[in-house]
């Protein structure tokens, strides 16, 4: 066979783009996802240029990607990004992926930050930093202290800092909750905090992405309402009147969570609900 006809024959069988999403195991967007993050491609590209032969290197990368999501692995780990509250994060194992019922604590945060010029936020357990940044890229005036007790996690809440622009708008501390605040710090008008609600031994732990995500970042390791306590609890002395705290939490903890904030003495307390329709952040206002 002639040497052009070989060459030919390479480019007709090569991988391209149509091909790879037809091969079985994830669905459609799934693929298309790993092929934008291996490729560099936009989704435009991958409809314009979906027959051009793709480098077999690139094709093995492709297919590694596409067989651990087979197994299960989180598509965010496996790009290294997510999107939240309109802003690009890095991501990887050492934090929670950012999930979009999240964002309604971001929402709720803006709304009760409205109208107060120059605020402090305290986000307690900020693990890539997804609700602190979003606060400080929403509110360029707010001064943003976000606390996490784990290493890694600050490193990679410090780096989507950079990455936005945000480092100087966001001060990064090791802290097991409050541990670490100074008690002559001056109040915040805002605490927030998504922290580990799943009781342990729950079902949930072992299926879908959280068996790859950190599981100190998921459970308490207990009837998951110890953080919630330890975080109402602290709220009150380091929050001044009209002061907010607002809570993610559980599908099923609101009633909980109501109460352990009508104890600390908080008023107006409220459960909002999230696009599923389930109280997914309750909070209180010091009085």
């Amino acid at each position: 066979m002639p040497q052009g006809a070989r060459d030919g024959l390479r480019l007709d069988t090569a991988a391209t783009v149509a091909s790879l999403l037809r091969e079985p195991g994830l669905p459609p967007m799934e693929s298309r996802i790993l092929l934008s993050h291996v490729l560099g491609w936009t989704r435009t590209q991958l409809i314009t240029r979906d027959r051009e032969p793709l480098a077999p290197e690139t094709v093995a990368i492709y297919r590694a990607l596409h067989a651990r999501r087979v197994a299960g692995e989180p598509i965010a780990y496996l790009t290294g990004t997510r999107e939240f509250f309109g802003l690009t994060l890095t991501v990887d194992p050492s934090v929670l992926i950012p999930r979009p019922e999240t964002e309604l604590v971001v929402e709720l945060a803006l709304a009760r930050l409205a109208g107060r010029p120059a605020p402090r936020v305290l986000d307690l357990g900020t693990g890539s930093g997804a609700i602190a940044l979003a606060i400080a890229h929403c509110r360029p005036d707010a001064h943003v202290v976000a606390l996490d007790r784990s290493a890694k996690a600050l490193g990679v809440a410090q780096k989507n800092a950079r990455g936005l622009g945000l480092d100087a708008a966001v001060t990064f501390v090791a802290s097991d909750w409050y541990a670490a605040l100074q008690t002559n710090i001056a109040p915040f008008d805002l605490i927030v905090s998504n922290p580990p609600y799943i009781v342990s031994g729950d079902e949930h732990l072992s299926q879908g992405d959280l068996r790859f995500e950190p599981v100190d970042a998921l459970t308490d390791h207990a009837d998951g309402l110890a953080a919630l306590r330890t975080i109402v609890a602290g709220a009150t002395s380091r929050l001044p009147p009209d002061g907010w705290l607002l809570c993610e939490h559980g599908y099923h903890q609101s009633a909980d969570v109501r109460a352990l904030c009508l104890a600390a003495g908080f008023a107006d307390v409220f459960s909002e609900r999230d696009l599923a329709g389930i109280e997914r952040v309750t909070g209180g206002r010091r009085v």
